[in-house]
């Protein structure tokens, strides 16, 4: 558990953990368990943990401590209603989870909310596990939707998604040149063993992808089969969302077009094994092999080598074929990225330590491991680590997303360690000073040079440093001059001096459309002086360009926060664009997605200006458009720092 002392560890908490803060004062001000605690249980519980603190009013980054008088009965109701069976079904709380802290000789009380267990979960409340069970989504508490609820059903019964008898699949569902491809990889890896002397059917067998359960006596292909070495008509049957995609790009500027696209298009058996055998290669083609001879023996991968196949089979692995996303696997010149459906059964950090494993497809695994690709369990991801360090890469990236669908992503950057051009930077900034700097200081300082920014998550991910360490770190260096910090809590991000990336406050502080809505407030104020009118418009007119679009010289581009100040001609151009969105109810994505790549042509939106103009929610609009369109570098964030604004802005790359 972390440590509450003072306020700095309150600080590290709200920069690394789920964080919520309530008064808990109740009606007398003595003390009392807020009722949306349980709520706040309940979400942190379906997603990875969290921390209550009671006693504490946040404001704008900033704690007030007011202190609980009689925490002794707020624990009590604690204890008393985690056990309580009709409020809760499960109970994550012992007693080392509860902290009392003295702050300012004023006492809070500290809740720390574990993650459930995979067999745990859905942790619902009041019985009612449809209706009342929770995630967390940007430091809110939401309602679970069933397909979500249903999901968390399935992974806590089926401790092996890819283990179960298919009915109606029989042998012929098996593409055979694909198991043939593979018993030859087998015999290169393994030329001794004894398997190797079956048939196919009795190999298939032996390797899982056929089973008999001795308890009904039920026998038949299992869904690792199916996906491992399947016809495409049989994995369509079997995983109707099933999708397999690798696509490269000659350019690190993302664009529409790809140099080169592997997908099943009927020409190949679109199968997991032939995929991950034509993808690898893909992957590998311009990886550059030293000569070194060992044993003998010249050696033709690397650990580079090594890192990559890992990550694919990881992917492959670890996937939820249930979810609706596809499996993609991307190579540009500035990265490698790897992406499946479904979160990770073990929290990415624990992951990057090691040791610790729950693969959700094991049979699939274990046909890897049989070909000499993977690693026994637990081990996978150092393994990648360790190898993109010997290729003296940056860290790799492993993180989760869960809208609009729960994806895990991993990113192996191929930009060197220190480029040439960031060095003489730094060197110019901060002179000697940079190299008087310790190596974990170091590193902060180069990838916010790097990537524009860093915060606090992205610091953690680069050190096994403990995140006080880390929380006490980045200010150290905004003290020093190395860095500046700008936002609050999660939200919170640190760039190098005088390269700030722009934030929604710095642009639109004193923007004029604020002056617009004044003039629209009241029927009083818009007529009350005609000067006060005209020298507004003058204003805003200076603040704008000749189509009406928001002009600001921290932005690249313009951005259009409202279509009522655009001249008639433009906004006109702009419906006749989104016409088709707004007279039909149900569009095909793809098409919806060519609208909005061509909306956000030359100029930042905002989502309400797209609200009006596509004539859908906004809501709708951010998680079955925006964001998968960002996560695929088809439209890019006016401000990438602070993902989660509500003044965003998207603009086409």
């Amino acid at each position: 558990m972390f440590k509450i002392n003072d306020l700095i560890d309150l600080q590290a908490l709200s920069e690394s953990s789920e964080l919520e803060f309530k008064l808990a004062q109740g009606a007398d001000g003595k003390g009392k368990l807020p009722d949306d605690f349980w709520r706040s249980y309940s979400a942190m519980a379906n997603s990875r943990g969290g921390y209550v603190v009671l006693g504490v009013r946040e404001k704008k980054g900033r704690f007030y401590i007011e202190g609980i008088e009689d925490f002794n009965t707020v624990k009590k109701q604690i204890f008393d209603i985690s056990n309580n069976k009709k409020k809760v079904n499960v109970n994550l709380i012992v007693e080392e989870c509860v902290q009392c802290v003295s702050i300012d000789s004023k006492t809070i009380l500290v809740v720390e909310i574990r993650a459930a267990r995979r067999e745990q979960k859905p942790v619902y409340l009041n019985n009612q596990p449809m209706t009342e069970t929770y995630i967390r989504r940007h430091e809110g508490d939401c309602h679970c939707s069933d397909e979500q609820i249903k999901r968390m059903i399935a992974e806590q019964i089926e401790d092996c998604r890819d283990d179960k008898i298919l009915s109606g699949f029989d042998f012929t569902d098996i593409d055979q040149s694909s198991l043939r491809a593979y018993r030859n990889l087998f015999a290169l890896a393994k030329p001794q063993h004894p398997w190797l002397e079956l048939d196919i059917f009795d190999l298939l067998k032996h390797l899982g992808g056929w089973r008999k359960n001795r308890q009904d006596a039920e026998e038949g292909v299992t869904l690792a089969g199916i996906l491992m070495f399947g016809t495409w008509s049989a994995i369509q049957d079997a995983v109707p969302n099933y999708f397999v995609d690798y696509r490269e790009r000659d350019q690190a500027q993302p664009d529409l077009r790809w140099s080169d696209r592997l997908y099943p298009d009927g020409s190949w058996s679109g199968n997991v094994f032939d995929f991950y055998r034509r993808t690898y290669r893909k992957l590998i083609t311009d990886l550059k092999v030293p000569f070194e001879i060992r044993d003998g023996i010249r050696l033709d991968e690397t650990k580079a080598h090594e890192a990559i196949r890992e990550a694919l089979v990881n992917t492959l692995v670890h996937a939820d074929y249930t979810g609706r996303s596809s499996i993609l696997i991307v190579k540009r010149p500035d990265l490698l990225g790897f992406r499946n459906p479904g979160l990770m059964r073990i929290p990415p950090d624990i992951a990057m330590m090691g040791g610790e494993s729950d693969c959700r497809n094991r049979r699939m695994h274990q046909m890897f491991l049989m070909i000499g690709a993977g690693e026994r369990a637990g081990s996978g991801v150092p393994k990648i680590i360790s190898g993109w360090k010997w290729a003296n890469q940056r860290m790799p990236k492993l993180y989760e997303k869960t809208e609009p669908s729960e994806q895990t992503l991993l990113e192996l950057s191929t930009v060197s360690l220190i480029p040439h051009e960031v060095t003489e930077l730094l060197e110019a900034l901060f002179g000697k000073r940079f190299y008087q700097l310790d190596d974990f200081e170091r590193m902060i300082v180069v990838t916010a040079a790097i990537e524009g920014w860093v915060n606090h998550e992205r610091a953690c991910q680069m050190t096994t440093k403990h995140p006080r360490d880390v929380t006490l770190t980045l200010p150290r260096l905004v003290d020093k001059g190395f860095l500046v910090a700008s936002g609050e809590k999660r939200d919170k991000s640190y760039s190098l001096p005088g390269m700030e990336p722009p934030s929604p406050e710095d642009v639109f502080a004193n923007a004029l459309s604020v002056a617009q809505s004044l003039t629209h407030s009241g029927s009083d104020l818009t007529h009350s002086s005609d000067d006060l009118t005209h020298k507004d418009r003058q204003s805003e007119q200076h603040e704008r360009d000749d189509n009406g679009r928001f002009i600001s010289q921290l932005l690249d581009k313009p951005f259009i926060d409202s279509v009522d100040l655009l001249t008639h001609e433009f906004r006109q151009r702009l419906e006749d664009l989104t016409e088709l969105s707004r007279n039909n109810g149900r569009m095909d994505t793809e098409v919806m997605k060519r609208i909005i790549i061509e909306l956000c042509d030359g100029h930042y939106l905002s989502v309400a200006v797209m609200e009006t103009l596509l004539g859908r929610k906004s809501q709708s609009i951010r998680q079955n458009y925006l964001k998968p369109m960002v996560d695929a570098k088809q439209i890019r964030l006016a401000f990438p720092n602070k993902p989660n604004s509500p003044k965003q802005g998207y603009t086409r790359y």
